[in-house]
């Protein structure tokens, strides 16, 4: 059965999107199968992998290709059908083998307050008792079908239902931040809103209603992979001073206030584990600088940062020469990111 990863922060502008294209990616060019999912109503995953560049053309992906997204693939269990959830028929990643998406709709947040009560009120309103495990299920038939090993589900930012059912019911989870004020206090909130999250999977997953639905609810077993720190300044090849201070609070807010309340809550691996796999700093699986131009050349021609080509980014003599160097530096990154997650999610 293929690996579940959550990349969530209830902080936006932290790159989970770019980061899931790029790991995805990563991870099928070292010989995985690898389905990313977009459960973000704002769909920026799709537009990654997917030419939205005219106007409609989201709407238009939607008539042409019927069911070949998550709000359609789950609407036997939203919307009561008499038919089951089958797997989706994913969209390839052009120019990467073995790397396919399940692109997300923009109407997956109208969804969330049916979800919510589901979650609340499933063991007393039997009608509702199929949406609370329906994405997993929904996420292992269409790794199955795919012989996947690996399922990344990009999420919106926010602490509402359909957050809280994908990080509880998938296997791992990463969290994406950036050295600022705003990731310190999303550590504090995530310190006690994961636990929280675990503790009602828990609860769930022990209600008959769910165990006896059509999907059921699973035995949540969520464990923490580390954390990816990005969107900084290098000077001098480090980060430059201001931004350093912020890896140090950073550090600090890990050890002392989210991984005691992780480790209470039974939500991390071994030691022996993280110490195997070689992190970086606390619990960091990488730590990711500025993509600075690159980035525009990556979405322009939908490929990540560490495979631009020459020709992708239109720059000759010693402009390419830098910019090559850069390329590779990243590859570097995301090739010992996606070598530590191969670790910590082996048996």
């Amino acid at each position: 059965m293929a690996t579940v990863i959550a990349m969530f922060n209830n902080k936006g502008g932290v790159s989970k999107t770019t980061t899931t294209f790029n790991l995805g990616w990563m991870l099928a060019e070292r010989g995985h199968k690898v389905v990313m999912v977009d459960a973000d109503p704002q769909c920026n995953l799709t537009g990654m992998v997917l030419d939205l560049s005219t106007e409609g053309s989201l709407d238009r992906f939607y008539v042409d290709n019927p069911g070949r997204n998550l709000r359609d693939a789950l609407e036997p269990a939203f919307a009561s059908r008499p038919r089951a959830i089958q797997a989706v028929d994913c969209m390839p990643v052009e120019g990467r083998e073995n790397l396919y998406l399940l692109p997300g709709h923009v109407g997956l947040a109208e969804d969330e307050v049916s979800l919510g009560i589901a979650q609340q009120l499933s063991e007393t309103l039997q009608p509702l008792k199929n949406l609370p495990g329906s994405f997993r299920y929904l996420f292992d038939v269409t790794a199955a079908e795919y012989d996947a090993d690996y399922v990344i589900v990009d999420l919106s930012p926010g602490l509402g239902a359909i957050n809280q059912n994908l990080v509880a019911t998938s296997d791992f989870f990463i969290m994406p931040a950036s050295p600022d004020v705003f990731s310190l206090m999303a550590i504090e909130s995530l310190s006690r809103v994961i636990p929280r999250w675990k503790k009602w999977a828990t609860g769930a997953a022990a209600l008959d209603a769910l165990r006896t639905a059509d999907y059921p609810f699973p035995e949540p077993d969520l464990k923490f992979l580390g954390t990816i720190v990005q969107r900084y300044r290098l000077r001098g090849g480090t980060a430059t001073e201001g931004f350093q201070e912020y890896f140090s609070a950073l550090d600090n807010a890990i050890d002392t206030i989210l991984i005691p309340a992780l480790k209470d809550a039974d939500l991390l691996l071994p030691d022996a584990k993280y110490d195997e796999a070689g992190m970086e700093g606390s619990y960091r699986l990488a730590s990711i600088p500025d993509f600075n131009s690159l980035i525009a050349d990556s979405q322009r021609v939908r490929k990540p940062v560490f495979a631009l080509s020459k020709a992708d980014t239109g720059k000759q003599g010693f402009v390419w020469e830098r910019q090559a160097e850069s390329v590779e530096k990243f590859r570097a990154i995301f090739a010992g990111m996606a070598e530590r997650i191969e670790t910590l999610t082996s048996a």
